[in-house]
């Protein structure tokens, strides 16, 4: 997972909390000042009782925390924390366990399911959740008001893409509905083995439509905020903290092991590893985090804790704009890349170099090789789009987001690249996280970072994306064979046609058409003591759940 809604734009101040509307100092010196001030402020105010009990890093500053139009992975696990769907994530492997429904029943088709929810289950603040609560919350999240990109997910249930891209105007026949107060019944377009893990995804959870009808597209600033997740909000301090307490209410809250947790928010790495060096921090919990050029270092502490997981780092071309428009050009940008020496000079934590989306062991799927380095052929390539040697190539910018050092070294070595292979001079563009969103989202870019994360362990959590009318596509690349294919592979009864199906698709993504090309998958990062911290497990999805976590020594 990698914007959308109008909460980002103006924050609204709600009585006991505590918002800052200004946006977050770029400069290190300045958010370093800020930092301390603080601190200082902190330490006048509160006394050692009141810090929480855990405190984990969470990565950049939520854009927003409102499950329906999030994309960002720091705002999911704040959202995770708070709201829950009928499945939920198994801390251990990641897979699909019962959430707010406590059972399902699937047709022999695998088409139907018909999930059972828990008795008396409740809001935080007290409202029964049910059945109509899901069927009301998914037929917004499909609606294209609310302007989800992650809406592309309901494309599986019936007529949802039609409802998502507005060729169908009746929300109601989206395939759920709610025969009874405890029991949702969905329908598929066609058998979806992962729809379980698909269903624990965060747009799937439902939302308080008691709060939506009174504060409208601002319901998330509601306070109290109902939540049906294992913790309830306390407090959101912009660019500073989520304190997020235990919800009495949860039906597993005698599972839910710490009782109050802070969420750092920040993107300056280096601010974060003193944070967790000196003990002010339990938990870094984001690979992005954690500075690039100590990695290889930090590895090898005891501390600190590597591992694989379904992710990856790719570039997007935007196809409306000139050069790139022109396949010819992508391929010969794509063609001038040495992986390897990304990867080998920066990243240096064993990232597998690719050209492809799909990161190798998605669901036993085997992704083709993408674009390699052929400097030859990008340049004749390039000749014939019109610019033999990069002459008369326009000044073009690639776009970042800043915060970690790691994504400028890997600019300024794509900036270099393209100069000694192509004669191309391009541009850095350095965005702050929610601006680089938001120009990604608007497409108002040349060539930009990429990034995405499984949602759950299947190659079409990373394939889908690129469907013509998906919300995550954000290159302007519009493909009928390409929706065709991955449209086949979803009826294919046979497992291996599937996955042949899918990965032609992936073929015509990255080799033929090439609006996105990769650069390589992710390894990740995390620290923390083992003899202070339990319940934390590294899994494909890279999905840890708060209420695993215990502290399990005193500090």
């Amino acid at each position: 997972m990698s914007t959308g809604g109008d909460i980002r734009e103006t924050p609204v101040p709600v009585p006991g909390v505590f918002f800052h509307s200004a946006p977050a100092p770029a400069p290190i010196r300045l958010f370093a000042l800020a930092w301390s001030l603080l601190l200082a402020v902190l330490a006048v105010g509160c006394s050692p009782r009141q810090r929480a009990d855990l405190v984990v890093h969470n990565g950049p500053e939520p854009e927003t925390i409102d499950p329906q139009v999030l994309t960002g992975q720091a705002d999911g696990r704040v959202a995770a924390a708070l709201f829950e769907g009928l499945t939920r994530f198994n801390p251990v492997d990641g897979r699909a366990i019962p959430g707010l429904a406590e059972s399902w029943e699937i047709s022999p088709d695998g088409r139907r399911y018909r999930f059972r929810l828990r008795e008396g289950i409740v809001w935080s603040t007290g409202e029964p959740i049910r059945a109509e609560d899901f069927v009301w919350s998914w037929r917004r999240a499909v609606m294209p008001a609310t302007a989800a990109d992650y809406s592309a997910q309901f494309f599986h249930l019936e007529n949802g893409e039609a409802i998502v891209t507005g060729k169908e105007k009746d929300v109601a026949r989206l395939g759920v509905e709610a025969p009874d107060a405890r029991t949702v019944e969905v329908r598929l377009v066609n058998p979806a083995p992962f729809f379980l893990e698909l269903a624990a995804s965060r747009i799937f959870a439902p939302i308080p439509r008691h709060l939506v009808d009174r504060f409208g597209d601002q319901w998330i600033r509601a306070e109290p905020l109902s939540c049906s997740g294992p913790y309830q909000l306390m407090q959101w301090r912009v660019n500073d903290r989520f304190r997020l307490r235990r919800n009495p209410r949860y039906w597993d809250a005698a599972s839910v092991g710490t009782e109050r947790i802070d969420l750092l928010s920040g993107d300056n790495a280096g601010t974060a590893l003193n944070l967790f060096l000196r003990g002010d921090v339990d938990l870094i919990i984001d690979r992005k985090i954690i500075p690039g050029e100590l990695g290889p270092d930090l590895a090898q502490r005891p501390d600190f804790h590597r591992f694989d997981f379904l992710g990856c780092d790719f570039i997007r071309f935007n196809t409306g704009r000139k050069p790139f428009d022109d396949p010819k050009v992508r391929k010969a940008f794509a063609l001038a890349l040495d992986r390897p020496a990304i990867t080998r000079r920066i990243t240096r934590l064993g990232e597998r170099p690719t050209g492809a989306i799909t990161p190798l062991g998605a669901g036993g799927y085997e992704p083709p090789q993408g674009m390699g380095l052929d400097v030859e052929q990008a340049r004749r390539l390039l000749a014939e789009a019109g610019f033999p040697e990069g002459r008369g190539f326009p000044r073009v910018e690639y776009t970042y987001n800043v915060g970690t050092r790691l994504y400028e070294q890997v600019g300024v070595e794509i900036q270099a690249q393209l100069l000694a292979h192509l004669g191309v001079r391009i541009q850095l563009r350095p965005l702050e996280w929610k601006t680089y969103l938001t120009e990604m989202s608007r497409q108002n870019y040349d060539f930009i970072r990429g990034s995405w994360i499984g949602d759950y362990n299947d190659p079409l959590t990373f394939l889908d994306c690129f469907l013509s009318d998906s919300g995550n596509n954000r290159t302007g690349w519009r493909q009928p064979r390409y929706d065709a294919l991955l449209r086949s592979a979803g009826a294919a009864a046979d497992p291996a046609a599937r996955l042949a199906l899918l990965r032609r698709a992936e073929v015509l993504l990255v080799e033929e058409e090439v609006p996105v090309t990769g650069l390589y998958s992710y390894v990740g990062l995390c620290a923390y003591r083992t003899d202070r911290l339990g319940g934390f497990h590294v899994n494909l999805i890279d999905e840890h759940p708060l209420w695993s976590l215990r502290r399990i020594a005193p500090r």
